[in-house]
């Protein structure tokens, strides 16, 4: 099949390499001419494992290529997946106006006379009504009562994890594939053909909240286990132990993975999709405390952590924190927690260098460029290559992942923040 994919960060850069790698040619459409010009360079504009030779691959056999505005791409398309960004607006709700002008140019480059309807598929994370509310709308709009017969509409949800994106795709937890009637999209099977998942088909809607549920019960889980976690190092109990009791019960208490005290959750989905559902609830009149004390939770620990750390450190000491983005492997800073860590740190006045190969400011792009500057706007001179990191000239190292595993710091005193409860 031929596949159009709008929007080249994370999650559209991803399943343009994997998508190439099943055999099929895609498309790329973004508006950043530093994006495009990497794809059709065969560089992958941002950094994920493996993705950079998938791209490569993919341009190098004729299978990629990318353009800033649609034109004709769509006419022999079979289908195109959204992947623009939904950041959080000013009052925590998903800001859809990303999803409104795509959908728009969208529906003015299909032609009316296709032989099949195109099958459009979003992924962008949207509030549950979207779809009916918002992106349906602007086809009625144009196309009439002809609109099924130009564009079928599909709510595909992605449930990758950075630094695993290409594993999580080819292996993820579920495929979720909602259309308006809930009926099965032939097109959308096809694309999944080869991937061993449960597969569920059902209404657009249920589609669409998908995300919001699944990312905020990992919110909850991270929050929970923190929260657990303060109160046993408190007391004097081991929260390690209390941990391992904790998820030896897997009829009840579900799963391990992100129920254990240590980190604090962060990066581009967990807290903008809490803030969305915190606003959804409201609006609809719903109560839903326990979502509405996550963020809180979450900064309380981001604070606690930052406490442990600098217990005993004397005032202006020359502080070393290996990795700064939100995951090792990647260059995304979006609400990392170790950004708030080395902004606390500057703040209350000690000396900071920064470890992290994979980040390169030059290189940052888009969302990412803009928190990275807003939050931390020091970052370039922050930053140091090995044989700085491995001087031994620290009073303290602080890890904020297993990148820490890469260097020999001698003698310089090492705490790793998953540790801290």
């Amino acid at each position: 099949m031929k596949v159009a994919i709008f929007g080249l960060g994370y999650v559209g850069c991803t399943a343009a390499g994997c998508i190439t790698a099943q055999g099929h040619t895609v498309v790329g459409v973004d508006v950043s001419e530093g994006k495009v010009a990497a794809i059709n360079d065969g560089r992958s504009p941002v950094h994920e494992p493996g993705l950079a030779d998938l791209i490569a691959k993919a341009r190098a056999e004729g299978r990629l290529s990318a353009v800033r505005e649609i034109g004709a791409e769509l006419d022999d398309c079979d289908i195109a997946i959204v992947c623009v960004g939904t950041p959080s607006g000013v009052d925590g709700a998903h800001n859809m106006s990303y999803i409104a002008q795509v959908t728009r140019a969208i529906a003015g480059a299909i032609k009316p006379d296709r032989a099949a309807p195109l099958t459009l598929a979003y992924r962008s994370t949207m509030r549950p009504g979207t779809t009916e509310q918002i992106i349906l709308p602007i086809f009625r709009a144009r196309f009439g009562d002809d609109t099924a017969k130009v564009v079928e509409l599909v709510y595909n949800p992605e449930f990758l994890r950075e630094a695993s994106a290409i594993k999580d795709y080819f292996d993820p937890p579920k495929i979720v594939l909602g259309t308006l009637d809930g009926t099965p999209s032939a097109n959308m099977e096809r694309l999944h053909e080869g991937i061993d998942a449960p597969v569920f088909h059902v209404g657009i809607r249920e589609a669409e909240i998908t995300k919001f549920v699944d990312n905020t019960w990992h919110a909850v889980k991270v929050a929970f286990a923190n929260e657990v976690g303060r109160v046993c190092q408190n007391l004097g109990i081991s929260a390690a132990q209390v941990h391992k009791i904790f998820v030896a019960d897997t009829k009840l208490n579900i799963s391990p993975y992100y129920t254990r005290p240590g980190g604090a959750f962060g990066g581009s989905c967990l807290p903008k999709d809490v803030r969305a559902l915190q606003h959804i609830a409201a609006d609809i009149g719903a109560n839903t405390h326990l979502v509405d004390s996550l963020l809180r939770s979450n900064e309380a620990h981001k604070h606690h952590q930052f406490q442990q750390v600098v217990q005993g450190l004397e005032p202006g000491a020359k502080v070393l924190l290996v990795g700064l983005a939100f995951k090792a492997d990647t260059d995304d800073l979006r609400e990392s927690p170790a950004v708030d860590m080395a902004r606390k740190l500057l703040d209350a006045g000690y000396r900071l260098h920064v470890y992290d190969p994979g980040l390169k400011p030059e290189n940052l792009v888009g969302a990412n460029l803009g928190y990275a500057f807003a939050f931390l706007p020091s970052i370039e001179s922050l930053l140091v290559d090995k044989a700085t990191a491995e001087s031994g000239d620290y009073a303290l190292a602080v890890a904020t992942n297993r990148l820490v595993d890469t260097l020999d710091l001698g003698g310089v005193p090492v705490i790793d923040v998953s540790a801290i409860a």
